[in-house]
């Protein structure tokens, strides 16, 4: 029988006995997210950057806290509001930046965009476009890590799949058959829904059943559900670390409803006309970033002028990285005849992922 478990708060704080060097590394990578999506924005404005374009601000905590929550080489994939995971997951941000700037130094060649970061490397595997259409890939890479592990391992799965998904995601079919995949075959999966409110424009209680608990979802399928704040990278983290546990000692899918915010619109080209200004300030007060640089300043006594300098620190390595992509050559025609067939592939099969990222300089 699974179980639904409600938004409250952890029964233990995990992320406070981390350290607080562990603490001051999600500051900073929060705060990199945020100005890389910040330049992105600027860039995107100044016809450097093509195509549809996603930003993740006032979502950060949920990203950095999942990831954190996992090891190097679980699996990662997500939907088109990409650029935090990827940057989460340690993704340069020179080459994340290439990538926007369609540059062949980005971490796809520029042949991705701004909805497609992929770093096989760091088992990060997109960034996809089609609403939904991650969902059965994270069903499949957690069913690859479970076929390979449990003859790697003497049968234990060693690896869980995160799957990120928006909450518009949840009316897709490609949803359901994954869900319904995952709770039969035992996937070392956990479906991890950004609930920030809207499905592009429209509200979730306008166009999801059972809007105002959506882990509801999860009992069709057999699977745990569980509710978190997404605006406190610690809550993120205190409440994913015992989920993604439990995905890997049983072997077992899992369901998790971050409950979240977009500061910007859904996309470069959304003025967010269906919501008042007065919301957005009620959730921009929540801000993720401040919360965590006031409780270190408040719990581990960091300076307002420490917290500055990490801001001007990330601020230059996002300048660094615009210059880096504007140098990177454009990525040529041929390129148009590589990376269609792989006959041969293997970041499961025994031989370390290929590493295609490299400075150039």
């Amino acid at each position: 029988m699974s179980t639904v478990t409600t938004s409250r708060p952890p029964d233990e704080n995990l992320a406070a006995s981390l350290g607080v060097e562990t603490l001051r590394g999600w500051l900073r990578d929060m705060l990199l997210i945020r100005e890389f999506e910040v330049r992105t924005m600027q860039a995107y404005q100044n016809r450097l950057i093509g195509g549809f374009c996603h930003v993740y601000i006032g979502q950060e905590a949920v990203a950095v806290g999942c990831i954190a929550a996992a090891e190097d080489d679980d699996p990662v994939v997500t939907a088109y509001r990409d650029h935090g995971h990827a940057l989460a997951r340690g993704m340069p941000a020179k080459y994340g930046m290439a990538e926007m700037f369609g540059k062949i130094g980005g971490c796809a060649k520029g042949k991705g965009g701004s909805m497609h970061f992929f770093d096989v490397s760091r088992h990060m595997y997109g960034g996809h476009g089609i609403v939904g259409a991650q969902t059965p890939l994270g069903a499949g890479l957690a069913f690859a890590t479970k076929y390979l592990d449990e003859v790697i391992e003497n049968g234990r799965s060693r690896r869980v799949t995160l799957c990120f998904l928006g909450d518009g995601a949840l009316n897709q079919g490609a949803f359901h058959e994954a869900l319904n995949l995952a709770g039969i075959l035992d996937l070392p999966v956990i479906f991890i829904v950004e609930n920030n409110g809207y499905s592009m424009g429209t509200a979730i209680n306008r166009g999801t059943t059972m809007g105002e608990d959506i882990t509801t979802k999860a009992l069709g399928y057999g699977m745990e559900g569980v509710v978190i704040d997404g605006m406190d990278v610690m809550n993120v983290y205190n409440g994913m670390k015992p989920v993604v546990e439990r995905c890997r000692t049983g072997s077992r899918p899992a369901f998790v409803e971050i409950r979240t915010y977009r500061f910007k619109g859904h996309s470069m080209s959304d003025p967010r006309k269906y919501r008042t200004r007065d919301e957005e300030r009620e959730y921009e007060a929540e801000d993720p970033i401040e919360k965590l640089a006031e409780f270190l300043m408040r719990e581990h006594d960091m300076t307002d002028d420490e917290y500055k300098a990490v801001g001007r620190e990330v601020k230059a390595e996002i300048r660094d990285a615009v210059k880096w992509a504007e140098a990177s050559p454009p990525t040529p025609e041929s390129e148009l005849y590589t990376d269609v067939y792989v006959e041969e592939f293997g970041p499961y099969r025994g031989t370390s992922p290929p590493q295609i990222l490299t400075d150039g300089d």
